[in-house]
């Protein structure tokens, strides 16, 4: 489990904010791997091994594992337990909901000793307010990550509708920092949106950034740091299928390694660029 500071040196450390998005679909993992008893599990042990000096957090999309019922979620598990204490481990679940149905989602991904799982992080989405978000917030050291503005061609249907002076996403983002500080609250924002950046950083100065959508969607890494980087970085720029899936043949992970050591080279520039190294 990783706190504010404790990310922010790993960042310095590793000269890298990337987060590896493990979307693991087992109809495009190389072959030669369902011949081994879990083969999402081995997929992603190979994964992470050869990218966890390459970057500060891996973020399983827990929808690729309930897929497959009870086996998926034991390959879930067992990833949680893998992945390296020095990362920040975060469960891509978008879960919200009541009070009482939360506490039990928090327990579900937060509670090691009930579920198997410790997840670090898990991503939620706020359209049913504080109470939905609090159960979360109760378990000391672990942080919430809620969507705020989506690379999705949806986000047009309700993240911009005029709220007062806000559009919805503003008024979320406005609310969401009462409940808790840039220690334990986080926000999604699409790659694709970086020329909103600068707006988000009036209403989050501090808050780290969860950004999907760099490479296989189309977003701009230079773009995302030059209106989103904060002197502690502030980025967690997430890349999945441009990794994971680099190849589907016996070098999947020497190609995975090789891509995002591309990203965190570009990484490194930008954060010497704006002085956080």
């Amino acid at each position: 489990m990783l706190s504010r500071e404790q990310l922010i040196a790993e960042i310095k450390k590793k000269k890298s904010f990337l987060c590896v998005g493990l979307d693991t679909d087992i109809d495009k993992i190389p072959e030669f791997l369902k011949a081994y008893p879990d083969p999402i599990f081995e997929f992603n042990k190979r994964i992470i091994d050869a990218t966890a000096d390459l970057c500060v957090a891996y973020k399983p999309n827990s929808a690729f594992y309930e897929a497959y019922g009870i086996k998926g979620l034991q390959a879930l598990i067992d990833t949680c337990k893998y992945l390296p204490k020095d990362t920040l481990n975060i469960i891509d679940a978008k879960r919200g909901d009541i009070g009482n149905t939360s506490d039990k989602y928090a327990r579900a991904f937060f509670d090691e000793a009930e579920s198997g799982m410790g997840f670090d992080a898990i991503t939620v989405t706020p359209y049913m307010g504080n109470d939905s978000v609090k159960p979360y917030l109760a378990y000391d050291g672990k942080w919430v990550i809620i969507l705020a503005l989506t690379s999705s061609v949806g986000s047009k249907d309700f993240q911009y509708l005029q709220t007062g002076d806000d559009f919805l996403y503003e008024a979320v983002i406005k609310k969401a920092n009462t409940w808790a500080g840039a220690d334990r609250i986080m926000y999604v924002v699409g790659a694709t949106k970086s020329t909103e950046f600068t707006n988000i950083r009036q209403y989050a100065p501090d808050n780290f950034l969860l950004v999907p959508g760099v490479g296989a969607q189309g977003g701009s890494l230079e773009d995302v740091c030059k209106y989103g980087m904060t002197k502690d970085c502030g980025l967690l720029v997430n890349a999945s299928r441009s990794i994971i899936y680099a190849s589907n043949g016996e070098d999947f992970a020497d190609a995975a390694r090789a891509e995002a050591l591309s990203l965190q080279r570009q990484m490194a520039e930008e954060l010497e660029k704006a002085g956080v190294i």
